[in-house]
């Protein structure tokens, strides 16, 4: 199989957004599935995210004319906001503790500035080097695998992965663009369904399942343009990401930044280790659910019930925290409401401790996100609220008081949207919204 690619000039428009104006985006901030149709970005589709045309217009409005400026993202997942900087030249940091999705997003953004002969040269060794390899055998697969695809589809995907581990593995910009391509047409080959938010639905079906080796074409090929694309236009390289926590972050005591941009887990029991569980199991790195609490969920903010459960949280413990103070009173009368609640309930879930922690959690990560922010700063979360149970989370303005407990000068919440206004189906009738919490520094 031979991969060509050829590059249509005017397939992506980068002046474009330059005529984006903040009415146009207003309702649009928090989707990420906009970013399907944007060169990089497109690379993989990760729902947990909100819109890179939206980051670009609101760090090219704020910038100004600063001879510097410095964006942070603290939960920088696969690089949305650091991708829509460097489409600005502008000079960006992000945080992930996530480990599978912070190699997705450092692959994107080492990968944009490779040589272009020498990556299509890695994808055409790679095609020509799969008839070389054994045959797999399908023995001790893993169950969601198995579920997942077609005996004859699962073979060829492990070749193709063992290939890679063994010949293509040398961790260069080169090599992570072929572990992202072959990453992100997992999904591709699947006949299974995938829900909204990527939980795998086995007992469902789709359409326009592709072969592994006509998917892996189809993404080197996006791939290999897109590249050009931002190489032509002068994408810049002054993004960074470090692995570490956003509540304590190490590695980083200089940083100075002007904007936080970002987009916090929400704490509406979406478990945000699950969602690349599919991948994870492809490549070795968890044998099934099971493993999601030690190999990632640990390291992410308390945001689904899950994770509070795994870690046996102790509510009382978790209200007594200093850094929740200014929230206490409404926090402990949500959680103790919660923890009544649950026990009328058949999962008996404990979100009771998971909303305290989620506070407890984001309540730190303003004091040293304030520790970063020069003179003048702004910080900007695309946030929702959530209603576990049907208790009420006041999330704008719980989180607005731990940023003034922080340090920061005031706050302000845009909506974007109402949500949970069609009630067929709902587990509860309480109105939720989704928006933009300003915070000014």
């Amino acid at each position: 199989m031979k991969i060509s690619f050829s590059y249509q000039r005017d397939l992506f428009d980068m002046d474009a957004v330059a005529s984006i104006t903040h009415a146009s985006l207003n309702g649009r901030s928090g989707a990420f599935v906009d970013n399907m149709v944007l060169p990089v970005h497109r690379w993989f589709r990760y729902s947990a995210g909100f819109s890179a045309d939206w980051v670009r217009w609101l760090v090219r409005e704020r910038h100004g004319e600063l001879s510097s400026f410095a964006v942070l993202d603290p939960f920088s997942g696969v690089g949305t906001t650091l991708l829509a900087c460097d489409a600005e030249n502008i000079q960006s940091w992000g945080f992930e503790t996530h480990p599978f999705v912070s190699r997705i997003a450092n692959a994107k953004l080492r990968g944009i500035h490779v040589d272009l002969s020498t990556l299509s040269s890695v994808f055409q060794r790679f095609v020509d080097s799969i008839p070389d390899m054994p045959a797999v055998e399908l023995e001790d697969t893993p169950p969601l695998l198995s579920k997942c695809y077609t005996p004859e589809a699962l073979s060829l995907l492990f070749t193709m992965r063992n290939l890679f581990l063994s010949e293509f593995d040398r961790k260069t910009p080169e090599s992570e663009l072929l572990w992202l391509a072959l990453t992100a047409i997992l999904r591709t080959c699947s006949g299974v369904g995938t829900a909204q938010w990527q939980y795998i639905l086995p007992n469902k079906s789709k359409s326009g399942v592709q072969t592994p080796l006509a998917a892996f074409q189809s993404k080197a090929t996006e791939m290999l343009q897109d590249v050009e694309y931002t190489q032509r236009n002068g994408w810049f390289s002054g993004s960074h990401i470090l692995m570490t926590d956003a509540r304590s972050p190490e590695g980083c005591p200089q940083l100075k930044i002007d904007a936080v941009v970002t987009s916090p887990p929400y704490p509406n029991n979406y478990d945000y280790a699950d969602a690349t569980r599919l991948e994870m199991t492809f490549w070795g790195e968890i044998t099934g659910w099971g493993d999601l609490q030690d190999a990632v969920r640990q390291h992410l903010i308390r945001s689904c019930s899950q994770h509070a459960a795994a870690e046996k949280l102790v509510l009382d413990d978790l209200l007594s925290e200093p850094v929740i103070d200014p929230i206490r009173e409404d926090l402990s009368t949500a959680c103790y409401t919660l923890s009544e609640v649950r026990k009328t309930k058949g999962g008996r879930k404990t979100y009771h401790t998971m909303a305290a922690a989620y506070f407890r959690d984001l309540g730190l990560v303003f004091k040293s996100l304030r520790a970063f922010c020069r003179p003048g700063s702004f910080v900007c979360f695309v946030i929702g609220d959530s209603a576990p149970y049907g208790v009420y989370l006041s999330v704008d303005t719980w989180l607005g008081e731990l940023a003034l407990a922080a340090g920061f000068r005031s706050y302000s919440f845009e909506k974007i949207r109402d949500r949970n206004i069609k009630w067929k189906n709902r587990k509860h009738r309480v109105p939720l919204k989704e928006g933009r919490l300003w915070i000014e520094g």
